[in-house]
Formats: C-alpha cells, structure tokens, sequence
C-alpha cells in the first residue's frame, strides 16, 4: 500500500517555489495570474511555468487519456512512469536553475496531480510513485484549491474549446477526495474555490507574505523608492 507522507526534497535555494493543484475547472489558473500580475507589480522575479510539460501533453496517450472515452489503446501506468520523467527532467532542468537564480517559480500542477490521478485510477499499490517522489522537491507552498465536482465542471463545460470534451465523473469525485487526502498528508493548503475570488486570493497572500522570500523582496522594492 503507499505511504500518504511523500518524503520530497529541500531545494535549499534562494528562491521561492510555488505549486496549484486542483481540479479542472477549480480556479487554480485565475489565481496563478493574479499571484504573477502581484509580483511583477512589486518587480520581483518570477517565472510561471506548467506540469506536465507541453512535451507529453501534446503526445498522443495524453490525450487520449485526457479527451477520450476509451482507452484500450494505451495502459495507464504506462502514461504515469512517462509523467514521472517529464517531471524530473522539468523539476531539474527548469525549476531549480530558476530558484537557484533566486526567482519565483509558479508552477500550475505538480507532482500531486500525477499521485492523485495514479490513486483515483485505482493504483494504490505501486509503490515505486513514492521513490520518483524522493528526486523530487518540497514547494514553500503547495495550494490546493477545492470545489464541488459539478462546480468545476460546469466552469469547463463554459468554456467554448471544452464544452464537448470528454469528462469521467466518476474519476472526478475520486480525484477531488484523493487531493484533499494528499494536501493534509503533505503540509498542502486548501483553499476553497467557492469563496469569493478575491477571499481566496487574500488567504493566499496571507500565506506568502510572511516567507524570507518576500519579506526581502518588499524590502528591496522599499529602499529602491
């Protein structure tokens, strides 16, 4: 059975280094852009940035996973162990150089999405998702934003390119109850994406603001006047 604690790594760099999880359809991309537009304001660096990666999620098993109804074609562990490579080479190659440079990373998704679909899917026993966990490091801070299943669907369906996509309710009900599992297991914050958009991104400010990361950056901007 796998281990509800993930064990990820420090990344012990100067920067600050923040993950969204959540459902389709849960906010998470509203609040990404507001958390950047806030930044960039006070001229501090940031890079936002995706997981997966535009590499797998424009290959073939990702969609077919992702938009289609049947997936005979394609075994879904397969699809993971691709996800976990797609993400220790974005972890290596792309975040940590950046941290390292001292920016903000913003990442929309992150390795709890691919333990949440494994779980959702039924793949409770691999154990080997908590080893590609250990090479992979700790966010400053892991959101979660929460929201009732048929919320969140009915925001993709308004959307013109998604109305007609493919969506598997059943998995979406798992998915919503393994994130919340994972968040309380693994220091994440969940927020809840049926307050309003303005309280939600207040409580992520809250968070934040108190980190050396910005305590620095708002000094800076302050001796820069």
């Amino acid at each position: 059975m796998h281990k509800d604690k993930l064990h990820l790594q420090p990344h012990k760099t100067k920067g600050l280094f923040i993950t969204f999880c959540g459902l389709d359809g849960c906010g998470k991309t509203t609040m990404i852009q507001r958390l950047t537009s806030y930044l960039q304001e006070k001229q501090c660096p940031v890079l936002c940035t995706k997981q997966p990666t535009p590499f797998l999620r424009e290959s073939e098993i990702f969609r077919t996973f992702m938009d289609q109804e049947d997936h005979s074609a394609f075994d879904y562990r397969c699809l993971s162990l691709m996800a976990a490579g797609d993400r220790i080479q974005h972890v290596n190659k792309v975040i940590l150089p950046e941290l390292r440079a001292g920016k903000c990373v913003i990442s929309d998704r992150y390795l709890y999405s691919w333990i949440a679909n494994l779980r959702a899917r039924g793949y409770v026993r691999d154990r080997w998702t908590d080893e590609i966990a250990s090479y992979m490091i700790q966010p400053d801070f892991a959101f979660f934003i929460d929201v009732p299943v048929q919320t969140a669907v009915a925001r993709v369906r308004s959307r013109t390119a998604e109305r007609d996509r493919y969506i598997d309710m059943e998995l979406q009900y798992k998915l919503r109850r393994q994130y919340c599992r994972i968040a309380r297991k693994n220091r994440g914050i969940i927020l809840s994406s049926l307050e309003s958009e303005d309280t939600v991104f207040s409580q992520i400010l809250e968070q934040i603001e108190r980190h050396r990361w910005m305590r620095a950056a708002n000094l800076r901007k302050e001796e820069g006047k």
